[in-house]
């Protein structure tokens, strides 16, 4: 029994050594040893560990398909686009519409368009610093990832074009935008203009669409309102009720803004794969602090109960009337349409206007003129809005890029680009509700815990 058992020890190292290694990473079928699997947290060859990079899934089926297309397509980094239509069409004074849909639509194409034409022109670069990715992994081939981002291209394009041609004119100078700078642009010192530039024409052409994109030829006016009814109290309600829509060049201070933080999250980017680089974070740290505070400033310079958008209450030209200024000099003269007629009220041309049966106290809820002449245009919770949205913009960009500053390395460079991507959707709903739209503002930081959730298993970078 003894030299049974002294036999059998004696056999197992070399059993051990015969069998599959399952333990090391590397898995035996048909009795060849398969590749390693590949870490999804690595950035070169599994020796630098990056932040926010997920392991593909091992198998080649339908599921694994689909997680080769979100990784592709950034799918976390979409919530980023529908607040700049609506950032835009706040800024023209609309509602959202037809027009902003078609927008939005478009926006959305023409991002991922270029997010796989990214993939594309960096194939050979990311096989090196990102072999996790699609094209690099083999999960996706070169070719698909060209031909998904002409036909998204055309695709934008077409939604633009049925929100007329204003609104294509700026969508196509969005698309070359966009091959211009995966192509060429990215790698030069224009790359972060051109990123800039390319995010403000997206509100551009949310503003433009809207504008250009209603139902009739002229704005939507607003319905006057009866004595006893109900004003409308909706969230848009400044925006609605503008009466006259604003040029879309309007929208061009609130796109120069979202242009200024794209130029910084894209200067950051540049050394995401390095890292190295401490004056840059640093620098993006400071304008988007000074971005905050002119968001803030301009909505602060505002006198107490003005509109929140301007040029809600602009009169005919020349002309010195404010209805909603309790000290206004002199209304517009009426012209003389000659003696009245019996029972009609002419002001200044009658002693007394007919009378009004008393009806007693307004119920609560009701509107009556002579208890709605000071009421404020905008929403009582606008300043409100402005300075959580405001805050979280600063919030969601700040500390990442104060960390990428202090230790310059790639995964903090990339967390930092990650906040950067993110910071765009509250900044993007301080501007609505700056521009007068807090429905809107609240639409767009609604898709906030959706973009976080998605970016923890779907990098936005």
């Amino acid at each position: 029994m003894r030299r049974l058992l002294l036999s059998a020890l004696g056999a197992l190292p070399a059993a051990l050594r015969a069998a599959p290694a399952g333990l090391n990473g590397r898995a035996v079928r048909g009795g060849r040893p398969g590749a390693a699997p590949e870490d999804g947290l690595s950035g070169t060859g599994g020796t630098a560990p990056a932040p926010d990079r997920h392991r593909p899934s091992p198998g080649r089926g339908r599921g694994d398909t689909v997680r080769a297309w979100t990784e592709l397509f950034r799918v976390s980094a979409l919530f980023s686009v529908p607040g700049d239509a609506l950032a835009g069409a706040a800024a023209v004074g609309r509602s959202p519409g037809r027009g902003t849909a078609l927008a939005i639509g478009a926006s959305l194409c023409l991002y991922e368009a270029g997010m796989a034409l990214n993939d594309w022109a960096d194939r050979e670069e990311d096989a090196v610093d990102r072999p996790h990715r699609p094209i690099p992994s083999g999960r996706i081939s070169a070719s698909a990832a060209l031909g998904a981002a002409g036909a998204l291209t055309a695709a934008g394009l077409a939604l633009a074009a049925r929100a007329g041609r204003p609104a294509l004119a700026v969508a196509t100078g969005l698309a070359a935008t966009v091959w211009a700078y995966d192509l060429h642009l990215k790698h030069t010192k224009a790359g972060p203009a051109a990123m800039a530039a390319a995010r403000s024409l997206d509100l551009l052409l949310g503003a433009t669409a809207t504008a250009y994109a209603g139902t009739g030829p002229g704005p939507r006016a607003p319905r006057p309102t009866r004595l006893g009814a109900v004003p409308p109290t909706g969230p848009d309600n400044v925006a609605r009720a503008a009466g006259a829509a604003r040029s879309p060049l309007a929208a061009l201070p609130a796109a120069l803004v979202l242009g200024a933080h794209t130029y910084g999250v894209t200067a950051v980017s540049r050394q995401e794969a390095q890292g190295g680089s401490t004056a840059v974070p640093l620098a993006v740290l400071a304008t988007t602090t000074a971005l905050a505070a002119a968001v803030l400033a301009t909505h602060q310079r505002q006198r107490p109960g003005e509109p929140a958008t301007p040029g809600l209450a602009a009169t005919a030209p020349g002309s010195s009337y404010r209805p909603d200024h309790p000290h206004h000099p002199a209304a517009p003269a009426m012209p003389d349409l000659g003696a009245p007629q019996p029972d009609t009220h002419r002001p200044h041309h009658h002693p007394t206007a007919p009378a009004i049966p008393d009806l007693g106290a307004p119920l609560p809820g009701t509107y009556r003129p002579s208890h709605h002449a000071h009421r404020p245009t905008a929403p009582a919770l606008t300043p409100l809005l402005l300075t959580a949205f405001t805050g979280a913009y600063l919030r969601t960009a700040g500390p990442p890029l104060l960390h990428a500053a202090l230790n310059p390395s790639p995964p903090l460079t990339q967390r930092a680009v990650g906040g950067g991507i993110r910071a765009m959707i509250p900044l993007q709903a301080a501007l609505a509700v700056r521009a007068g739209a807090p429905g809107s503002g609240l639409a767009v930081m609604a898709l906030v815990p959706l973009a976080r959730s998605l970016a923890r298993k779907v990098s936005p970078t």
